[in-house]
């Protein structure tokens, strides 16, 4: 497989000024809550990652045959290049999945800086690959993968889809959505134990729903509406409480960290702590900002969202090139980027995939 860096369609005037010192987004680029084309592809990605330092990573989930790189970085040049080096990015299907993306699903930038990469190794979403499901850390520094860790079939069983991951770095935790089967994993980065919890508890399930969106009902070719389960994830600012959402579903969660953490809590105890935070509407992408508010995307909608820490649900942005916002990402300056992935659209797509930044109303503060 080539090594060339591949190239998008580069909203350059934008992206140059978005990639200034800190991620600054002058204010005169945009009102507040418009959105600022950051970049496009004519390659479907979900997730995407912003570093204090304005780097930007992308993935590509290997959905089908023609999707030759999984994880990349958007250079200030404005070139799209497979990160990190290596062999990573060379899958094929007779090599070891262990030392090779197979369909990555999310990218996540820690607080400390480093890039996460979750790869559930769902190829299409047929099945995990055995020995493929992981966890890396990317040491930023030195664009190197400094730790992985692997899932057994017990975490990731073989029709589980690991969807989106958040760290809490002091507390040394990793917390996963399984949008296949519906279940949270909770990995202990000290020792490396992952373990699979509220297996099919109906706050991880999906509902009994068809979405609607652009006013069009979202179905499989037979008719059937899709189910997927928890989806959308995120962590308190002060790591006390995780956030999570089935992405065909209406209904907010939350569960207290300490109780995820501890190895002794039951499942019943685990369920006995869920809580309802609200319905907020059917969300893929959800993560606190800088304010802290919860911000969640809208896919029936077009539109962001956010909930405030008083309460009390506002559109942030809505716009029709918010076709499926799919992953979010806080900048330190408070910006919102965000991905459109087009899901519901699938072979009628017309427009490429997008990556847009927003300047919430407040700056995000």
């Amino acid at each position: 497989m080539s090594r060339a860096p591949f190239r998008p369609t580069i909203a350059t005037a934008a992206l140059a000024a978005l990639l200034a010192a800190h991620c600054a987004v002058a204010a005169a680029a945009a009102p507040p809550a418009a959105l600022v084309p950051v970049a496009r592809s004519e390659k479907l990605w979900t997730g995407v990652a912003v570093t204090k330092e304005g780097r930007i990573f992308v993935n590509y989930p290997r959905w089908s045959s023609s999707v030759e790189v999984s994880v990349a970085e958007i250079t200030r040049s404005g070139e799209v290049v497979p990160f990190p080096p290596g062999e990573w990015n060379r899958w094929e299907p007779a090599a070891p999945p262990e030392g090779r993306f197979v369909c990555v699903q999310s990218v996540h930038v820690d607080r400390d800086g480093s890039l996460w990469v979750l790869d559930p190794a769902s190829l299409g979403a047929g099945g995990v690959v055995e020995g493929g499901a992981k966890l890396l850390k990317v040491d930023l520094g030195s664009n190197q993968v400094v730790r992985t860790i692997r899932f057994a079939a017990a975490v990731a069983p073989p029709a589980s889809y690991l969807n989106d991951v958040r760290i809490d770095t002091a507390r040394g935790f990793a917390y996963i959505t399984d949008s296949g089967l519906g279940a949270l994993v909770v990995v202990n980065l000290g020792t490396g134990e992952s373990r699979r919890l509220l297996d099919g508890h109906p706050s991880t399930k999906a509902e009994e729903i068809t979405l609607q969106i652009e006013g069009t009902p979202w179905v499989r070719p037979d008719g059937s509406s899709p189910r997927i389960h928890a989806d959308g994830i995120a962590l308190d600012p002060k790591g006390e409480h995780l956030y999570y959402q089935a992405l065909t579903g209406r209904t907010l969660y939350r569960i207290s960290t300490a109780l995820l953490r501890d190895p002794a809590a039951r499942e019943a105890d685990l369920a006995a702590g869920v809580e309802v935070v609200g319905s907020p509407e059917p969300a893929d992408g959800i993560e606190f900002g800088l304010d802290g508010s919860l911000y969640l995307t809208s896919i029936e909608q077009n539109a962001i969202r956010r909930l405030a820490p008083g309460g009390g649900i506002e559109v942030v942005v809505q716009d029709p090139r918010l076709k499926w916002p799919d992953s979010l990402s806080i900048a330190p300056d408070g910006a919102i980027y965000v991905t459109t992935s087009q899901i519901h659209l699938g072979h009628a797509r017309t427009e490429p995939y997008q990556i847009f930044a927003i300047r919430p109303p407040g700056g995000g503060r």
